[in-house]
């Protein structure tokens, strides 16, 4: 009796152990179908949100949907961070939809070249540098925030951990070139300094002045900056 009177309450806890283990170890939900092309935004009620995009009719779905051109074009590199980030997710592959998948090119000017420090809120990543010497690196989270960084050459592989900051600074002579995927049809980004300083409205100052424990002066100068975003 005692054992049978145990057994919802012990049935429910593993049901909880295996959901909980699902959801922080799932990154995009998986399709329940062969594929869930996106449907444009102009395609429906643009007031409508979902978590992810409507499907289109398979029967209207074309190759087109599953294809995109121009990742052996070079980025333009002439701005002030020296990079430029092409990426192919969702917005640019409606097919993508429900896959759980992304992609992105980054090129960077010769030495100097920056991808600056930011995180994808829901995707890791993994780069592989095609062409270049470039030094990248992440930060561990609290309390430790310990920097993983390490120089890449032209065919080695590194991995960035969902949510974590990181950054690629090309220290190569000539330009560089790395191809990034990610665990998410649609990533996010944050870029550090532009998510602080460049926000709008604009974050207390007093906020900055204690985060950062600097005068008011220097906070009110970074937010006076033009924060350049290379994607």
């Amino acid at each position: 009796m005692m054992k049978g009177a145990h057994f919802p309450a012990a049935a429910a806890f593993a049901l909880l152990a295996l959901a909980t283990f699902h959801l922080v170890s799932a990154s995009d939900p998986s399709s329940l179908q062969d594929f869930c092309v996106a449907l444009k935004t102009t395609e429906y009620d643009s007031a409508v949100f979902v978590n992810g995009k409507f499907c289109k009719d398979p029967k209207l779905v074309k190759a087109d949907d599953f294809f995109l051109s121009g990742f052996q074009i070079p980025g333009n590199t002439t701005n002030p961070l020296g990079s430029k980030v092409t990426p192919a997710n969702v917005e640019q592959i409606e097919g993508l939809n429900t896959l759980g998948i992304s992609l992105a090119r980054i090129d960077y000017a010769p030495y100097g070249g920056l991808n600056p420090p930011h995180t994808h809120p829901r995707a890791s990543e993994i780069l592989v540098v095609m062409e270049g010497t470039l030094l990248v690196g992440f930060v561990t989270s609290n309390p430790e925030n310990r920097l993983i960084t390490k120089v890449l050459n032209a065919g080695d592989v590194f991995v960035f951990p969902v949510g974590l900051i990181h950054f690629q600074f090309n220290v190569g002579k000539g330009k560089a070139v790395a191809f990034a995927g990610l665990s998410s049809q649609n990533p996010g980004l944050i870029i550090i300094a532009n998510n602080v300083f460049g926000s709008t409205p604009p974050i207390n100052l007093d906020v900055l002045t204690k985060a950062f424990q600097v005068d008011n002066n220097v906070v009110q100068y970074l937010q006076k900056q033009f924060w350049f975003d290379n994607n």
